[in-house]
């Protein structure tokens, strides 16, 4: 296994400036792990417990390629649903000539015409009441015409899936990963009591009123019972690493998966369906190929796969905790990712 000496330090200093109080690094290829790194704890406290490979962390939008997107991918290559479906067919008081156009590949797309977010979880609880919300939302936008990234658009995505799968987004999501990785991985909603210990906590929530550990960062998310399209997945780097090489491998095999990890054609968009896509300026640094594609979550969480260079990158941390105050994160996140590329010796 590689040891990641210069991706060591990296971390190491952004645990020294306070940008996180530990993380969990896990470098691969499709044949397996080539290196984990589990530096610092849990919390800024003195007798916190070290992070480890086992550390659960809130893996917030990670969420919306590694349930919702792959979802929607396997539902598309059985026929369950089409990209090009209507999201009217789908949601019927989806209504309004503004709205009409709209399919599930906008969603995907983040090009719905629906704002970036809402504070749903102020006035609705449940999804009946998401939904009408949702389907009534004033556009930002005329659809297809921007990308503009959308917890609002992969919320009303997780309710569609439910119908086209039928079954709830966690039922899906574990029979899924039951099949495709085993019921050994450690990647569910609603984490079990028995994690607790080994969850890594975010912040303290006004809302809610107490800290959060073991509970959806994410207020909509929560508002929705904990299972939720755009958020509300835990996992560990491991089980992340896990899902990142069933992509890398679905991309090879499946025309379909193949398709949802190309940059779509929205004009001055970097997206592709569900998952972002290399730019000079993105959070997976300088050195991956064009062909890159990743996702990053307001906790703390990333994962970029690299699939000409069969690489990945999965970086965890609780960086909201004990607030989600401060944007250290975004310099530190390229500089981990060409760290990476620095200790595997790639230009």
């Amino acid at each position: 296994m590689r040891t990641l000496p210069r991706t060591a330090q990296v971390v190491q200093d952004a645990i020294a400036a306070r940008v996180f109080p530990g993380a969990v690094i896990e470098v691969g290829t499709s044949a397996g792990p080539l290196g984990t790194l589990a530096l610092g704890t849990l919390t800024y406290e003195a007798d916190s417990s070290q992070v480890d490979s086992e550390t659960v962390y809130d893996l917030a939008s990670l969420t919306k390629v590694l349930c919702t997107t792959t979802l929607a991918m396997t539902l598309v290559e059985g026929g369950a649903i089409a990209l090009d479906d209507a999201v009217q067919q789908w949601c019927p008081e989806w209504t309004g000539a503004d709205r009409q156009s709209v399919t599930v590949r906008h969603l995907l797309e983040h090009s719905s015409g629906l704002p970036a977010h809402r504070p749903y979880y102020e006035r609705c609880s449940g999804r009946a009441a998401f939904e009408h919300a949702i389907a009534v939302e004033q556009l930002d936008y005329a659809p297809a015409t921007r990308g503009v990234y959308s917890d609002v658009g992969f919320i009303l995505l997780g309710l569609i899936l439910e119908r086209a799968g039928g079954a709830t987004l966690d039922a899906q999501f574990g029979r899924w990963r039951d099949t495709a990785l085993g019921a050994e991985v450690a990647a569910r909603f609603l984490p079990p009591a028995a994690w607790r210990s080994r969850v890594a906590p975010t912040e303290f929530d006004a809302w809610r009123g107490r800290p959060l550990r073991g509970e959806v960062h994410d207020e909509n998310a929560a508002a929705l019972g904990g299972v939720a399209a755009h958020a509300g997945l835990f996992g560990t780097a491991e089980a992340v690493g896990a899902c990142a090489r069933w992509w890398m491998d679905a991309g090879r095999r499946s025309s379909v998966a193949a398709a949802f990890m190309r940059r779509g054609t929205v004009a001055g968009s970097s997206r592709a369906l569900g998952w972002d896509t290399m730019l000079p300026t993105s959070s997976c640094g300088t050195r991956m190929s064009q062909s890159a594609v990743g996702h990053t979550g307001f906790t703390g969480t990333s994962l970029w796969i690299d699939p000409p260079r069969d690489s990945y990158v999965v970086c965890l941390s609780n960086r909201v905790h004990p607030s989600r105050e401060g944007d250290a994160m975004v310099r530190v996140r390229p500089a981990i990712h060409d760290a990476v590329a620095d200790d595997l010796g790639r230009s």
